[in-house]
């Protein structure tokens, strides 16, 4: 009976351990250059501006970012080089669906055309969709892993949830996962320098990851000026002893590898 008693003082001591040393592990995660916070920029839509205006600058600075763009994007189609030298030099290209489909029943949504309405899609369709995505985005820049930005945020087909449907297709979905401090996301639009570089600043501790979507930069819609865009990069540039900054499947990749 002794035994008994004294071995399970021993099991639950070192189930203790295993989980203070696992909760140690987890308070103690930093990126790979001991930086508390990591930025992924991204920007949606392949849109001329950021070819134009964005790819400059982060190359610039030596600065890593995604793009998720859509094939079915004229912008796609006219100017397929550039959008392949910039995965080549280390930037991602992520799906972002063929047809951009968003559900038109929500408010300010008379943009949506029917035949992209995400409320006439079915579940199946979107995983044709995404996976034939993939393999465009594979002719492109020849990866095999790709990670994914939710048009519009809806994530709903007929009512029903679809990202448990498609999330063997991809690394990670950008703002969706089990651990929180992975998934912040910040959409900005005609916002200054200054509140990109507040924002940034003011993350609050336990965030690891802060996720920072832009659409047009100087130019097309849902923007921001090329001014602040630049102010903010060169932020970031300055202080990178603090703020690490890559792509968001390299970011992702690495905290797979951490757990």
């Amino acid at each position: 009976m002794i035994f008994k008693i004294k071995t399970a003082f021993l099991l639950l001591a070192l189930l203790f351990s295993v989980s203070s040393n696992s909760q140690a592990k987890n308070n103690d995660f930093t990126w790979p250059k001991g930086n508390k916070l990591a930025v992924s920029l991204s920007y949606d839509d392949a849109l001329n501006s950021q070819l134009d205006n964005v790819i400059p600058e982060l190359d610039k600075y030596n600065l890593k970012a995604s793009f998720y763009v859509i094939p079915n994007s004229p912008v796609m189609n006219a100017r397929m080089g550039e959008w392949r030298a910039a995965a080549k030099n280390g930037h991602e290209l992520g799906n972002h669906s063929i047809y951009h489909p968003c559900s038109a029943s929500l408010p300010n949504r008379e943009w949506v055309q029917e035949h992209h309405d995400l409320d006439n899609y079915s579940a199946s369709q979107m995983v044709e969709e995404l996976t034939i995505a993939n393999t465009f985005l594979k002719a492109i820049d020849g990866k095999t892993e790709r990670t994914y930005t939710v048009p519009c945020g809806d994530l709903l087909i007929g009512g029903e949830e679809y990202l448990s449907k498609v999330n063997h297709l991809f690394t990670a979905i950008k703002g969706h996962g089990v651990d929180k401090r992975f998934t912040l996301i910040w959409d900005p639009t005609n916002s200054t320098g200054k509140e990109l570089i507040d924002y940034i600043k003011n993350i609050p501790a336990e965030i690891l990851l802060v996720n920072i979507i832009f659409h047009g930069v100087g130019g097309d819609y849902l923007s921001v000026s090329s001014e602040a865009h630049a102010a903010l990069l060169t932020f970031l540039a300055n202080n990178q002893d603090a703020y690490y900054v890559d792509s968001y499947i390299n970011l992702m990749k690495y905290v797979g590898n951490m757990e």
